[in-house]
């Protein structure tokens, strides 16, 4: 649409990537959305689209399960990028997926914040340290460098929810909310951090530092046993009908006055 142009054509003007996620529309359903990430290159040109292949727990309420036509890792100035949407991140073979094709740089996408009850009861699902352990974790298996983004819930978003249903304050304001932050090889967090702010982080990363820890586990080299394991994956577009046969016919004109 012309919103995302606009972010492109931004991103070619100031010659930077972006990485950027969205709520798309399916243009054959009123009734269905996909949870979507875009990878823009600096020439304002969609490198990756990537739907969300499976919708967490309540999501299955508003978005549709995605498919794997955008486990792709885009080969960049910057390094291989690769991208997956919040509860992707701990789908193994997802991950696995992306580290087979020489992943470098990992983004990882999260919510301001994702309560699963009210504050009052126990076990209440703690987003900031849920992030923290899933980007170490494939950054340390991978070797790769993690950005990991959440989102932000300003005063304005706050104030919009609570207006609409008091009752949420609670849960709002008492839960976890996440950050966005840098991961490098070791699953060490590094550069800027924001939690509870908005902003920009910075964090330099050299890919030179990927090469010395696939020494110890390289998971898509040697540290691996591919006379046992066997991964397929299917990079489709999902369909929603396929046609057989010859196309539509041609019908009549039944109109006498235009007949030949």
């Amino acid at each position: 649409g012309p919103e995302l142009g606009l972010i492109a054509a931004a991103a070619k003007r100031h010659q930077v990537f972006v990485s950027i996620g969205f709520s798309e529309k399916n243009p054959l359903s009123a009734g269905s959305v996909w949870n979507s990430n875009l990878l823009i290159s600096d020439e304002g040109k969609i490198l990756n689209h990537h739907r969300k292949i499976v919708p967490t727990f309540y999501e299955k309420l508003v978005w549709a399960p995605g498919d794997g036509a955008g486990l792709q890792v885009s080969d960049t100035r910057l390094g291989k990028i690769g991208a997956l949407i919040c509860g992707e991140n701990t789908n193994p073979l997802a991950r696995y997926s992306l580290m087979a094709q020489g992943e470098q740089i990992h983004i990882s996408t999260y919510p301001a914040t994702w309560p699963t009850r009210k504050p009052s009861s126990t076990g209440n699902y703690d987003n900031l340290a849920a992030n923290r352990i899933r980007a170490a974790a494939h950054c340390f298996e991978a070797k790769v460098f993690g950005v990991v983004c959440a989102g932000f819930m300003d005063q304005a978003m706050r104030d919009f929810f609570i207006q609409r249903d008091a009752q949420i304050a609670e849960i709002i304001d008492a839960c976890q909310q996440a950050a966005s932050f840098f991961v490098d090889p070791t699953g060490a967090v590094i550069g800027t951090t924001l939690h509870k702010e908005e902003g920009i982080a910075y964090a330099e990363l050299d890919l030179r530092a990927c090469v010395e820890p696939k020494q110890f586990h390289d998971v898509v080299g040697y540290y691996n046993r591919f006379d046992i394991f066997d991964l397929r994956v299917t990079r489709e577009r999902t369909k929603v009908i396929t046609w057989e046969g010859e196309a539509s016919p041609q019908w009549p004109n039944l109109l006498e006055d235009e007949a030949p």
